[in-house]
């Protein structure tokens, strides 16, 4: 089944005038709901089981018979998530075949429930693989990560603005943001790296970036999917919180997640060409955002947030 057509509400709430954020899924989404709504928009599907397969800040998803996945979307109301969703389903068709890396295959979309289906990607979540072999594959893996990085951020601007809006805080707020977080979280970082980040903290922030581009704008390696026995990339999953941001942002959190040998070959793909501060912003966001990740994982008890954050302040941090 299609995507339905765009509608002008769906187009402007993908825009800036909408913004994106968390707030309660649905009521009532649970298996039997799941089920329904397969079997409403996919009469042919055979429905096998239906397993909650994991809850993040923006969705919650469920696999259909290991050849689906079911999202909700969180928002405050029934209209955002409505709107979010819709959007979030065009921009998906929009930049298919557009990326050397494979992107969820839309199969329906239900917006008063604001749900969305796609064909389940073959592979893991790159953070669910053991810290050695993340080390172990960080080169290859920048490599093609830089490359859809750079495909992205040559999509037309004007073009993709119509799918997403403008995620563009100043830098100074990252900065500030990062320091009420790290007094939250301190008492759970080594006392070895203390110093170097609150000097950092304490530091002028890079000059903002003039130009904004499309980016994933949440690549993490949560969201890197990989042939666990070779650490082949086969696909990026939950473009929810794709946007208009400055192109160092995900190289950062590529950084943040596999270090130094990634960063050397996300920038090798042509990163950054003309943009003489990447590196440094990178490096910036990657600070900020372990802290937020640290954070994170205390609080959702995700102890895999947490070994990955305490792991890359090391090379974060370098005294």
């Amino acid at each position: 089944m299609s995507v339905p057509a765009k509608v002008p509400q769906s187009r402007s709430a993908a825009g800036a005038g909408v913004p994106i954020y968390s707030g309660p899924v649905p009521a009532g989404v649970n298996v039997d709901v799941v089920r329904d709504l397969v079997s409403l928009h996919l009469p042919e599907f055979t429905i096998a089981d239906v397993v909650a397969c994991g809850e993040g800040q923006d969705n919650v998803a469920f696999d259909v018979g290991g050849e689906l996945i079911v999202r909700f979307r969180k928002a405050a109301d029934d209209a955002a998530r409505a709107a979010l969703v819709t959007a979030e389903a065009h921009l998906l068709e929009e930049i298919a075949g557009a990326l050397p890396v494979a992107v969820p295959e839309i199969v329906f979309v239900d917006a008063e429930h604001a749900c969305l289906a796609y064909r389940k990607l073959p592979g893991t979540p790159l953070l669910k693989q053991p810290r050695a072999s993340r080390s172990a594959w960080a080169e290859a893996v920048g490599e093609v990560l830089g490359r859809s990085l750079a495909a992205m951020h040559a999509l037309s601007p004007a073009r993709m603005a119509a799918f997403v809006g403008t995620d563009d805080a100043p830098l100074p707020e990252w900065r500030s943001d990062a320091a009420d977080i790290y007094r939250d979280v301190a008492d759970g970082i080594p006392a070895s790296d203390r110093p170097a980040i609150e000097t950092f903290l304490a530091a002028e922030p890079p000059p903002r970036v003039a130009r904004l581009v499309f980016s994933h704008n949440d690549l993490g390696i949560e969201h890197v999917l990989v042939a666990p026995s070779s650490g082949a990339i086969t696909g990026i999953i939950d473009w929810s919180d794709a946007a208009m941001v400055d192109p160092a942002y995900d190289v950062g959190l590529l950084y943040r997640d596999l270090g130094p040998v990634a960063l050397d070959a996300l920038l090798r793909s042509g990163l950054g060409a003309g943009d003489g501060g990447l590196r440094e912003r990178a490096i910036f966001y990657a600070r900020c955002s372990v802290l937020e990740d640290l954070a994170y994982g205390r609080e959702s008890g995700r102890p895999e947030y947490v070994d990955k954050s305490l792991a890359a302040l090391g090379w974060l941090f370098e005294q």
